[in-house]
């Protein structure tokens, strides 16, 4: 089957696209390339074994999206992950987050109910349950006041879909997913921040390489057990091969309902300090960092109750934290070493 993978060059769909053709699928990516790298086609060539076709292509643009969709007519679904994700950029620039990521989610729907597609898989976040009220949270927990214009994106999006599906063909999976982290095993492909990077994993690396001088950790006052904030670290990989599950399980007409949800995580939160820990025990690097005020947007501790993706996708979650930050670490010393080549 042909599958688009919009922002298909990126992190989460880079390892997508890998998985997928894995399977056999024919993969064609989308991506502006606003935040990765026309490179990354090469290195997905290198492990899979097949270059997918690309188009560079902004997906605000409403005339050149109708376009592309034109000329393709063959597509069985889609799995869209182009979105803008970083929580404090969006504090700080609303307008660029809403314009982004809602009109490019609408572009999609407009077009896929146009030209008869109905497959579409939903990158959503665990940000739609704001500091949920009781952990590890379901997916029947009450989508809480957003806490940060990402996540109120996230939501809103939810809803254009459910509405959408309400009122057309269209069937849609929408996979909430925890703090995704670490890098294939063949160190060919991993995250790779244009700029300072937003997420915690590629700031310790990046810190312990020598890129940047030393890690903030934003608070120590949280009501954890060692003060800072608790996430669920899921290994990109194995949340890669949930996207292949579910564009399979819709293509296969195997849905119990015309929009799912499903939370993917490992069920266990690490709070930052154990994540430190964890990278400096199996990279051997003592890292530098020090204690700072909160980040605005920032939860103080969320992690996943995955049981409902386990039992119904027969999906779970299979690397450790340790795995996840030594691939991690793997990654970042194959991209210094490309760079001193």
């Amino acid at each position: 089957m042909k599958i688009l993978v919009t922002g298909g060059t990126g992190y989460i769909g880079s390892h997508t696209v890998v998985e997928l053709q894995k399977q056999g699928h024919k993969v064609v990516i989308v991506d502006n390339l606003s935040n990765s790298h026309r490179d990354v086609l090469h290195q997905i060539e290198k492990i899979s074994g097949v270059k997918p076709d690309f188009e560079e292509l902004d997906l605000v643009d409403i005339a050149k999206t109708g376009d592309f969709f034109n000329r393709n007519r063959d597509i069985s679904g889609i799995i869209h992950f182009a979105a803008f994700k970083a929580v404090g950029e969006s504090v700080a620039d609303p307008l660029m987050y809403y314009r982004n990521n809602l009109f490019s989610l609408v572009n999609i729907l407009q077009n896929m109910k146009d030209k008869g597609i109905k497959n579409l898989v939903f990158s959503s976040s665990c940000t739609v349950y704001g500091q949920p009220d009781k952990l590890p949270v379901a997916e029947d927990a009450p989508v809480q006041m957003a806490m940060s214009p990402y996540g109120n994106t996230k939501q809103i999006s939810e809803e254009v879909i459910q509405d959408t599906a309400k009122v057309t063909d269209i069937n849609a999976v929408m996979l909430r997913y925890f703090n995704p982290i670490g890098a294939h095993e063949s160190a060919l492909i991993g995250e790779l921040p244009l700029g300072v990077p937003n997420n915690l994993v590629p700031f310790i690396t990046q810190t312990a390489i020598g890129i940047r001088k030393q890690l903030s950790v934003f608070g120590e006052d949280y009501n954890t057990p060692d003060g800072t904030a608790i996430r669920d670290y899921i290994h990109v990989v194995d949340l890669a091969k949930a996207h292949v599950i579910a564009i399979d399980r819709m293509i296969e007409e195997n849905q119990k309902k015309k929009v799912e949800i499903f939370n993917l995580g490992t069920g266990n939160g690490f709070s930052v300090l154990e994540v430190i820990k964890s990278f400096e025990k199996v990279s051997g690097e003592k890292l530098n960092y020090k204690i700072v005020e909160r980040r605005p947007g920032d939860v103080e501790q969320v992690f996943a109750d995955t049981r409902f993706a386990n039992d119904e996708l027969g999906w779970k979650a299979q690397k450790s934290l340790d795995e996840m930050m030594l691939s991690a670490w793997n990654w970042e010393k194959e991209l210094m070493l490309k760079t001193k080549n």
